[in-house]
């Protein structure tokens, strides 16, 4: 995993290095970290939401791209993902993620078999259709922004066999994100409709709800000094499947920006119980490069 991150990672800071001397001026017109890190699904934000932020340092008028490998260790599953999003003129965000979800050694406990791995593809649009974080430091209106992330899993047979009404799915979300320049703080608040289970990872809609149901998603950090971020996120999830209990996601992160082509997010994360298996807590580690 961290060899294709290293790989990933070494073409595109070439590719960037190769373009920055012609468009230097015109690539990079925002703050250090205002356009967040990859979520897990792709979107720029935290690592558990999406924020109101674009994602890239492109202002209006400009272009902003990233590509992004993360990995979540946990005691019975390993989590990974990997994905590139663009942020156009500030306004617009297109992101894929390709997630994958390894059982590992738990999958043969669960019937599943030893190694079983589900896979989802995410593609997601954002919309920023109100403020700006950044500039609006004299007005207490945030920057929000709408979007969508269209999920498909590779799994439909596991998924209807654990209650699971569909393999496909959408989620809906409004995301509104204020920065406090003079407090060095960022302060995040995201209400998503969903119907996922883990995500969409066990498939959408279950024997115990089928309907669409509203989550909120919230971040707090405090920029330490221009480069690092420090902070809090936590997800609340739906619960509709029988077999098993879906907690809340929470995680306390650290977000790095070695500079605009490359940043660097560690935490630790608590996914709660995760198809039986509680207690699911370990090491999240994301690379985003990008302009």
């Amino acid at each position: 995993m961290f060899r294709r991150l290293a790989a990933v990672t070494g073409l595109w800071l070439a590719f960037t290095a190769g373009s920055a001397a012609a468009q230097d001026t015109d690539r990079s017109g925002k703050l250090l970290l205002t356009g967040g890190v990859s979520s897990v699904e792709g979107a720029g934000g935290g690592g558990l939401a999406p924020w109101a932020l674009i994602t890239g340092y492109g202002s209006p008028g400009q272009v902003g791209a990233n590509v992004h490998a993360t990995v979540v260790d946990l005691p019975d599953y390993q989590f990974r993902s990997g994905g590139i999003a663009l942020g156009l003129q500030d306004r617009l965000e297109l992101s894929y993620a390709r997630q994958t979800f390894d059982t590992g050694a738990t999958g043969a406990s669960l019937g599943l078999g030893q190694g079983f791995t589900f896979r989802q593809d995410v593609l997601g649009a954002k919309l920023r259709v109100l403020g700006d974080a950044v500039y609006d430091q004299d007005r207490w209106t945030p920057q929000v922004a709408i979007g969508a992330q269209w999920k498909s899993n590779n799994q439909p047979g596991v998924i209807a066999a654990i209650g699971g009404r569909d393999h496909e799915g959408v989620d809906y979300y409004v995301a509104a994100t204020k920065i406090l320049l003079d407090h060095s703080v960022l302060l995040n608040g995201t209400v998503r409709a969903t119907r996922a289970n883990q995500g969409g990872l066990l498939g959408f809609g279950g024997d115990r709800n089928d309907d669409y149901s509203l989550q909120f998603e919230g971040s707090a950090g405090v920029l330490l000094n221009k480069r690092l971020l420090v902070g809090a996120e936590y997800r609340t999830k739906p619960d509709n499947l029988g077999f098993a209990r879906e907690d809340d996601w929470l995680d306390l992160f650290a977000a790095y920006a070695v500079n605009k082509n490359l940043s660097i997010t560690a935490a630790y994360a608590d996914l709660g119980d995760i198809a039986t298996f509680e207690d699911q807590r370990g090491l999240y580690l994301s690379i985003q490069a990008g302009f």
